[in-house]
């Protein structure tokens, strides 16, 4: 990515929610690796061997994990937009300002519109979307007829950086 940036954002889960369930869950399962490996007490009225309960535990540790290293990136310059979610994307999409027939920030509803946040593909033609959080998101549809939302928490910024640039088509 060798180019003059014009607009950037970094956005990362940050509903307390989401860190409840998991932090819970990694409790509950960490507590009973102490109480059944370690301590040699079942854990529960029907207990799971202790290899399972250790591989659960890592599993729902390393779900963890890549939770806390979640972010969706997004960058704006001359040639176009960027966006990567990573870790799940160790390189960032390029989409060329020349393939969109139209790109706007508006509003949403991410669960109505694509079930939820994350990596998500739209019900009922919405296309596809990258969100993180919020109802504001980077409209772009592109000359195939294809559809891409990117999730912002910045919606006045990127609408004033698509209008400096000459790219805000609606």
């Amino acid at each position: 990515m060798n180019k003059e940036i014009i607009f950037t954002e970094s956005q990362k889960f940050k509903q307390w929610w989401i860190w409840l369930i998991l932090l819970g869950v990694n409790g509950l399962f960490l507590f009973g690796v102490f109480k059944q490996v370690i301590g040699g007490v079942q854990f529960g009225d029907k207990p799971i061997g202790d290899t399972g309960l250790i591989f659960i535990t890592g599993l729902t540790i390393v779900l963890t994990l890549l939770f806390v290293n979640m972010r969706l990136d997004t960058t704006i310059s001359k040639e176009g937009i960027y966006v990567r979610f990573f870790p799940l994307h160790l390189k960032y999409k390029h989409y060329a300002w020349e393939k969109l027939t139209k790109s706007y920030v508006r509003q949403y509803s991410p669960i109505k519109e694509y079930g939820g946040w994350g990596i998500r593909l739209g019900l009922f033609g919405a296309g596809t979307a990258y969100n993180i959080s919020g109802d504001k998101g980077l409209q772009l549809e592109f000359s195939d007829n294809k559809k891409l939302l990117i999730g912002t928490n910045k919606p006045k910024e990127l609408t004033e950086t698509l209008n400096k640039i000459g790219q805000l088509k609606q």
